[in-house]
């Protein structure tokens, strides 16, 4: 599993505006562009991640707090497709109740939304595979929902634990499958891994 690379060039800047926030599917813009979604265990970097891919301090709101994101919010970029930030898995310092409304408004919208075209997963890079993760990845591969990986905080790593890391997760993961998903290596603070999810996501657009 490597990170992806090519020549793309990404703009510097991008034009990203919030669109709304939905309890769940009925309330998410008509689906008239094609839509990216970002999703991952709560505080693994996901508000910073977007607001590095997009260019925008404080598009994404950032949190020390588990769990701040409890919609699911659009924003449209470029005016041309749609990135919608989903409520994090697992723990949560939030009530019971809302943590149980999460996986239904996750499951509802990942399988009903037409214009869904890719949904990328955030992995904390620093950690060894977690169970919530991996179940949430085979549930993806069960569904065949079409889906990235995206390692975050690699900053934090020097490049050796870095690849370590990536090499621990592919072994695990070619335990159940037999094709890896597309996967990525970022970094909020360094901006490693932008040219390369803009790419793609640029890439897919383009069946839309």
């Amino acid at each position: 599993m490597e990170n992806r690379r090519g020549s793309f060039a990404p703009p510097l800047h991008m034009q990203a505006r919030f669109v709304c926030s939905s309890p769940g599917l009925k309330g998410c813009p008509q689906p008239t562009l094609p839509e990216h979604a970002f999703i991952g265990r709560s505080n693994v970097g996901k508000s910073s991640l977007i607001n590095m891919l997009t260019q925008r301090k404080g598009l994404a709101k950032t949190s020390a707090t588990p769990g701040k994101t409890r919609l699911i919010n659009h924003f449209v970029v470029d005016e041309n497709w749609f990135l919608a930030d989903l409520p994090g898995y697992g723990y949560a310092k939030v009530s019971k109740s809302m943590r149980e409304t999460w996986p239904a408004l996750i499951r509802n919208y990942l399988m009903q939304r037409k214009n869904l075209l890719n949904t990328f997963v955030l992995i904390d890079i620093r950690l060894e595979p977690q169970p919530i993760d991996l179940g949430f990845i085979r549930w993806l591969g069960t569904h065949q929902l079409p889906f990235a990986l995206v390692f975050t905080k690699s900053d934090k790593l020097s490049k050796g634990k870095v690849k370590e890391s990536i090499d621990r997760y592919s072994r695990t993961l070619l335990r159940e499958w037999e094709e890896l998903p597309p996967a990525f290596v970022s970094s909020a603070q360094t901006g490693a891994g932008r040219s390369e999810l803009l790419q793609f996501i640029v890439e897919a657009n383009k069946i839309f």
